[in-house]
């Protein structure tokens, strides 16, 4: 019930802030028209899934993907047509998972799935990679959601956290406050209660690595800067 009234509010949410797509902007994804209100964060995601996918194929054998919050499917379909690992897309948003299932649904090493990792779906199925791509800010606890997904990782096993914003301590505050003020002033009171400000701190519990840190100095000297961590949490038994 509470994923359904969270997946009613998320998709009118995407509706007023003009994030809905239509089936031949999805196709064409994460490329889009320059002349796009999202562009730029889409230029973004197209340089972070180019990046992913280079170390992907640099990995070699992974035999299966699993992406969390895969929305629309535009990612999990570029991950199975330019690698030969079979994907999954997981979604509590089912409107979003039907436009997927429509526009990707003969790409042969890629399903769709509704439901939350977290209702035993899996099992004990395992996958070489689990991505979280701008979709780790949408769970409250993010130690509670890596335990999760660690559980479904093969022994030599990866989560990918992509396209995430993370907040120093002192910046979580007014970082909350700031989101608060945005969905009141488009009509969307009380959504902040579904989004969440993460701090690397929250992370030392487990191995991990930062692959690109948006606070290094050729991030702030690039010419296409990125605001988003690439984080990767590895199994316990690697």
């Amino acid at each position: 019930m509470q994923n359904d009234i969270f997946a009613n509010k998320y998709t009118g949410l995407r509706k007023k802030e003009g994030r809905t797509y239509s089936d031949s902007e999805v196709l064409r994804l994460p490329s889009i028209s320059s002349s796009h209100a999202f562009y730029k964060e889409w230029a973004i995601r197209k340089r972070s899934c180019k990046k992913l996918l280079q170390y992907i194929k640099k990995k070699g054998r992974i035999q299966n993907i699993l992406e969390v919050g895969c929305g629309n499917g535009w990612l999990s379909a570029q991950l199975a047509t330019h690698t030969t690992a079979d994907v999954v897309g997981l979604d509590l948003n089912n409107i979003e998972l039907e436009q997927a299932r429509k526009l990707f649904g003969t790409v042969q090493n890629l399903s769709f799935i509704t439901g939350d990792i977290d209702d035993k779906i899996f099992l004990d199925k395992k996958f070489d990679i689990i991505v979280f791509a701008a979709s780790i800010q949408y769970f409250e606890s993010i130690k509670k959601i890596i335990e999760i997904a660690l559980k479904h990782l093969a022994p030599q096993g990866e989560v990918h956290i992509l396209d995430t914003n993370f907040y120093d301590v002192a910046e979580v505050i007014l970082a909350q406050q700031r989101t608060k003020q945005y969905y009141d002033s488009i009509g969307f009171s009380g959504m902040e209660a579904y989004y969440f400000h993460h701090t690397l701190n929250e992370l030392t519990i487990f191995q991990y690595k930062i692959l690109f840190d948006p606070s290094s100095w050729y991030n702030k000297l690039s010419f296409n800067k990125t605001p988003f961590y690439w984080i990767v949490v590895k199994n316990q038994y690697h």
